[in-house]
């Protein structure tokens, strides 16, 4: 019963916020498209519950180009970048208030998605899971989670997989409510140190030497 109250609890918020935030997603299109031009929001595939995978919606915050500069400015091919160049005038405001997740309500409608859960990561990331990594793809994965409220970027990607794993075996409505209004008292919150994660660097390097 919690789960199906948490499924269309989900769908009839993701309804509510979409139709009284359309001003606003308006506003942020628009800023964007006259930044730095098209596209104002990206498709980014991830892998989904059971790893099927999503084209999960994030508004652009950064440079047409950032994959081709990515050598450039770090080795992991996941990670954030302390100060990165390659982030435009809105994306640093959109990043620091979190409203470059947005557009994720329209996965959340569609059921693809939850407003909590363990963050969906990309496909390529996912394809290098090990066994136990693979238990995060037990569930729906959401706009926030237990991670992104106890160190986000700051912490290596072994302690989020361990958070969010606690998160699974410890789910609740309540946990999910305390989520969320964590999420909005992480807000605008700036000085936060991103961690280079040398454990993706390396099953990249190994995947690639296969």
């Amino acid at each position: 019963m919690n789960r199906f109250v948490k499924r269309v609890g989900d769908r009839v918020a993701a309804v509510v916020l979409l139709v009284l935030l359309s001003p606003l997603l308006a506003v942020i299109a628009l800023w964007i498209l006259i930044d730095g031009g098209r596209p104002t929001v990206l498709a980014q595939e991830r892998a989904g519950k059971d790893g099927v995978t999503l084209r999960m919606l994030k508004f652009r915050t950064m440079v047409q180009n950032a994959l081709e500069l990515a050598p450039q400015v770090t080795d992991d091919p996941f990670g954030v970048v302390e100060n990165d160049p390659r982030v435009t005038r809105p994306g640093r405001f959109l990043r620091r208030t979190g409203l470059d997740e947005l557009p994720q309500l329209w996965n959340v409608l569609r059921g693809q998605m939850s407003l909590v859960g363990p963050r969906p990561d990309l496909v390529e990331q996912a394809a290098n899971y090990t066994e136990q990594d693979r238990r995060r793809l037990t569930v729906v994965p959401g706009i926030t989670g237990w991670s992104q409220v106890s160190g986000r970027e700051s912490i290596g990607w072994p302690e989020r997989i361990e958070q969010d794993l606690w998160y699974i075996d410890h789910w609740s409505l309540g946990l999910d409510l305390k989520i969320i209004v964590r999420t909005f008292a992480e807000l605008g919150r700036s000085g936060e140190q991103p961690v280079e994660d040398t454990m993706n660097i390396e099953r990249r390097e190994k995947a690639e030497s296969r």
